[in-house]
């Protein structure tokens, strides 16, 4: 539940620039049919006209803390990047995620037994247990983890940890 609430504030502070410059974006829903009305535990109301949402994206995975296998994916990644090289992503215990290449910040969690990794540029990889060692998806901004990959590389942990 804590990560639904946390989804509806970025979603609020993401959005607040777009309803500040559009007054149709804070009208009733009944003056809107075509918008979006969230509201909060306490009462509060927050709505959003529909044209300005590109995407609404809801995890209701349980918060890790710390998540089934999470121990699994701690650590430093050596990972493809799609064009033949290769670079690294360090999976920190609080959920935190760098890597060494484009938005170096992110966040992680566990999701039916793959770290699925979000990057603030809008890049999402997965790192999954094959038949054959552990490889890395890549997802471009605007798809979802239930999408084609956009690349497919391996995955390699350098560092031991404890399944």
């Amino acid at each position: 539940m804590r990560t639904l609430a946390g989804l509806i504030l970025i979603l609020e502070i993401c959005l607040l620039p777009l309803s500040a410059g559009n007054p149709k974006a804070s009208s009733s829903a009944a003056d809107d049919q075509n918008s979006l009305v969230i509201v909060f535990k306490d009462g509060r109301q927050k709505t959003y006209a529909m044209s300005d949402i590109a995407r609404i994206e809801v995890n209701t995975s349980k918060p890790p803390a710390p998540a089934q296998g999470q121990n699994r994916f701690q650590g430093k990644w050596k990972v493809g990047d799609g064009s033949g090289g290769s670079f690294f992503i360090t999976l920190e215990r609080d959920g935190g995620a760098k890597k060494s290449i484009g938005a170096s910040h992110g966040t992680w969690v566990v999701v039916d037994g793959e770290a699925r990794i979000s990057w603030d540029d809008g890049w999402h990889d997965a790192l999954r247990k094959t038949d054959h060692g552990y490889e890395k998806a890549a997802f471009a901004p605007g798809k979802s983890f239930s999408d084609e990959a956009d690349n497919v590389t391996k995955a390699e942990n350098t560092e031991a940890h404890p399944l």
